[in-house]
Order: structure tokens, then C-alpha cells, then sequence
């Protein structure tokens, strides 16, 4: 496999493995293993190329969740500690990339076709204008990409770590209801899969009939399942929420190439999502409503974008 580099995205419970032909954004035999069968990253690409019956590749980009800029990467959410100096040396890489998860996203969003994309809403992209990407799930992820002199640049940020910020009635009464519980409120306390709890436990105890803490995926099956009315406006809730903070970040960047939905939680409610009012929070900036109502936004429904990104970054 002399034409082929290997591609990596690994989390805190599963690591992703694929070959990538050169010049190519397509993964190839795509293996999925858990972080906790093996001691260290070494040991699974190990297990990965035996599987595969493959020889190391010369070149190799290992999307990871965790800061990268040090060569010492130690994984926020699992054991895995090692050196990239090492472990270049160790398997003998001619080129060995290590980036940022999110960076990985920005740069799979910068390259997905139609089919891989779903529009919500209207806009069109700008050519060679920045992208914005941001994501809930466990957390709020949030990255962008700019294009400069024909390359293009991934920006890691920490940006789900910026303040809420409340623009009506209920969500400042639910912005009260969380200084309680914690000194300062990140966007993330809302937009991820504790913010579903927190905006849940919220609302109910606001209304005088609070309510024991319960999962996001049990907030989701009694909205979609049940129809519940509290799970659904939960939810709307969330949807609206999630769309001030993708317009707050496509202001912030200038992100008239379009700002990209990825996470975990929006493809499982795809649908209630798209009609939901998030487009319309996206928009409603005030003087600046027209200039937002041009940037298109989208969800990404591509399988495996971390190794599509991981893909890219070595094109």
C-alpha cells in the first residue's frame, strides 16, 4: 500500500483507523476499536496494520481530543499519553500530523460534497470566504477555517467556552436558574447534552414542578416517543439556543462560506431540528439580519468526518 497514508480520529472511547489513498479524501478500511483494550496509541495502530496485513506507512494524520501543539499529547478523556516525537520515530513516519479533533471537522467541512450536507434554511456560500464549524454533544466543540494564498487553515479555538447570552425573557430566567449552580455559564451549559438536562431542569423547576435530573436521551425519546409537550419545548428551546450561538460565531468570523452543524445530537433529531428555530435565531441579529440571512448553514451527515478531515489535512 505504497500509495496509501494512514488516518486516525480518536476519542475518548473509540479509536477510528483507516488507510487513505494519496490525493484522496476517502477513507478506506475503516476499523472502529475501543480505547480501553489497549495501553497506548502505539499498541492499537499496531493492532490496526496487523488486521490489515499492512506495512507502516510513510505518511500519517491522527486527529485527536485533546490540544496538539505540544509534541507530549495527553488525551483529556482517556489514558492515552505519548510524545508525537516518539511515535514518529518509533514507527518509522516520514511526515507525522497530529491536530485537533475540531480542526479535523473544519477541514472535512471545507471539503464535503452535496450529498454529505444538509442546508437549513437559505444562503449561499462565498468562495474562499471563512467557515465556521460547531458541534454539541458531551461538550460544545467549535472551530473555523480560513483560506489564504490557496491553503487552507483550521483555527482550534475553545470558543463553546464563551459566556451565554440570553436574548429573551425565559432564557434569562434560565441563565438565573444556573448562577445558582455554577459561578460562571459557558454557551456549553446549554448547548451540548447536559445543557438538554440543565435547560430541562430549568424550565421545570421555573414552572413549580421541579423535576429529578434525567438523561438527554430520555428528555429526547419522551419528545419524539411520547410527544411529550415539556420534552419538545425543551428541545425547541435548546434548537434556539444552539442558533444564537452559530450566528454569535458566523458574526465572529465573518463566515460567509457558511457555517457546518456537526455533534453528536442534532443527526438524532434531524428532522425536528431543521423545522425547529434555529435558522430563525441564527438570523435575527438585529442591524445586521440581512447580512445574516446570506450565510448558509448546514448539518453535516457525513459518515466519519474526523477521517475525512484527517484526510484533507494531508492533501
Amino acid at each position: 500500500m505504497d500509495n496509501f497514508s494512514l488516518i486516525a480520529d480518536i476519542g475518548g472511547t473509540n479509536a477510528r483507523f483507516a488507510m487513505v489513498e494519496t490525493g484522496s479524501i476517502n477513507p478506506t478500511n475503516i476499523r472502529n476499536l475501543a480505547v480501553d483494550d489497549f495501553a497506548s496509541i502505539d499498541l492499537a495502530i499496531k493492532q490496526y496494520l496487523s488486521d490489515l496485513g499492512s506495512d507502516v506507512p510513510d505518511r500519517c494524520c491522527i486527529a485527536i481530543a485533546c490540544p496538539t501543539h505540544n509534541d507530549r499529547i495527553s488525551m483529556t478523556n482517556n489514558g492515552w499519553v505519548f510524545s508525537k516525537r516518539d511515535l514518529q520515530n518509533h514507527f518509522g513516519i516520514e511526515q507525522l500530523s497530529v491536530i485537533n479533533d475540531y480542526a479535523a471537522m473544519a477541514y472535512a467541512a471545507a471539503n464535503l460534497t452535496g450529498d454529505q450536507l444538509i442546508q437549513v434554511g437559505r444562503g449561499e456560500p462565498l468562495e474562499d470566504f471563512p467557515i465556521a464549524v460547531l458541534g454539541a454533544g458531551t461538550g460544545l466543540g467549535v472551530s473555523g477555517l480560513v483560506r489564504s494564498g490557496g491553503a487552507s487553515i483550521p483555527l482550534v479555538t475553545e470558543g463553546g467556552h464563551v459566556d451565554f447570552a440570553p436574548t429573551t425573557e425565559q432564557e434569562v430566567a434560565i441563565l438565573r436558574w444556573l448562577l445558582k449552580r455554577y459561578e460562571r455559564v459557558s454557551a456549553e451549559r446549554l448547548v451540548s447534552g447536559m445543557g438538554i438536562q440543565n435547560i430541562y431542569q430549568a424550565l421545570a423547576e421555573l414552572r413549580g414542578s421541579p423535576v429529578e435530573r434525567i438523561s438527554p436521551a430520555e428528555i429526547s425519546r419522551l419528545a419524539f416517543e411520547e410527544r411529550d409537550q415539556f420534552a419538545l419545548e425543551t428541545l425547541e428551546q435548546f434548537c434556539k439556543i444552539y442558533g444564537s450561538v452559530a450566528g454569535n460565531l458566523a458574526l465572529s468570523y465573518g463566515a460567509q462560506g457558511g457555517v457546518f452543524v456537526t455533534g453528536g445530537i442534532v443527526p438524532k433529531m434531524l428532522d425536528f431540528f431543521i423545522e425547529s428555530g434555529f435558522r430563525q435565531r441564527f438570523e435575527a441579529k438585529g442591524r445586521f439580519d440581512q447580512y445574516m440571512s446570506t450565510i448558509p448553514t448546514y448539518v453535516m451527515t457525513a459518515e466519519e468526518p474526523g477521517l475525512i478531515g484527517a484526510a484533507a489535512a494531508l492533501v
